[in-house]
């Protein structure tokens, strides 16, 4: 298995996310920041980050549910926040309504809406691909 940039693999970033109920209508043109976790041919595994400013939106981490329980969306999720960390974002947000305990685990914090930078809110995922009701969280990264 391995961690690739997800540019040729559109269409298995799509199918994945539809198969985990994710937002799939918002998806960059380009997925640049996006990266899949492949088994040969497959996409097992996906993560991606927006750029808004300083600030980035971790979108669609999601591993296929036979790969679970492997560590997967870690290292995923590792490989989103050194992309981060490389752009020198400050801080990463997300919207989750099934995984708030993972996030928390890995250094995430529940916050406000009404605390995320105006940037951050004015992204689609904010302004109509996730519901009200996904909780917001934050992770503030060290810059060095």
């Amino acid at each position: 298995m391995e961690i690739v940039k997800a540019n040729n693999y559109r269409k298995g970033v799509i199918g994945l996310l539809v198969s985990e109920k994710l937002p799939v209508v918002d998806l960059p043109a380009m997925l640049d920041n996006f990266v899949v976790m492949k088994d040969g041919k497959d996409v097992i595994g996906v993560a991606g980050l927006e750029i808004y400013g300083d600030y980035g939106l971790l979108r669609s981490l999601a591993v296929h549910p036979i790969y679970r329980g492997n560590g997967l969306a870690k290292q995923l999720l590792t490989k989103i926040e050194s992309m981060a960390a490389a752009k020198a974002l400050s801080a990463i947000y997300l919207l989750t309504e099934t995984a708030p305990e993972y996030f928390s685990r890995n250094g995430y914090h529940q916050t406000n809406r009404t605390d995320v930078p105006a940037l951050v809110q004015q992204s689609s995922e904010f302004s109509y691909a996730c519901p009200k009701s996904a909780i917001v969280m934050k992770k503030t990264l060290i810059k060095s």
